[in-house]
């Protein structure tokens, strides 16, 4: 029995403008496709594509969360050095000005937070909306 070569060994060269190749890279990208000539093959020979398509305002979404969260990990952090220099101070005085800087840090821990509410709050209203 002979058995078939199922190989590629045909080429189909193109030649595109700079803004034609752009837009065929650009919807490339959005697909599933690994490689620009398993897309283009897909689309010449009139088969089935998947495309990733993105919601927009749950990217800003998660942006935005992701950066609460950093600025949150680091307040805790500072909070916890804080706690342990407390556990540390012999004196009056350092302790006095720990107090100082507690307050600033609580201050922004609170601010943070009630950033977080906020945008929360934006996010659900425009998901109720759609």
């Amino acid at each position: 029995m002979k058995e078939q070569n199922n190989n590629r060994n045909k080429w189909l060269h193109l030649r595109l403008k700079p803004e034609e190749y752009q837009k065929i890279h650009r919807k490339f990208s959005k697909s599933t496709c690994r490689k620009l000539s398993e897309y283009a093959r897909k689309n010449l020979l009139e088969k089935p594509l998947t495309m990733n398509y993105r919601n927009q305002s749950l990217d800003e979404f998660m942006t935005e969360m992701i950066h609460l969260r950093r600025e949150l990990n680091a307040l805790g952090n500072n909070f916890n050095q804080a706690v342990k220099k407390l556990h540390t101070l012999q004196q009056i005085a350092e302790f006095k000005a720990w107090i100082l800087s507690y307050e600033l840090e609580k201050k922004k821990l609170f601010n943070t937070m009630e950033e977080i509410k906020i945008h929360i709050r934006k996010i659900s209203e425009k998901w109720l909306q759609s």
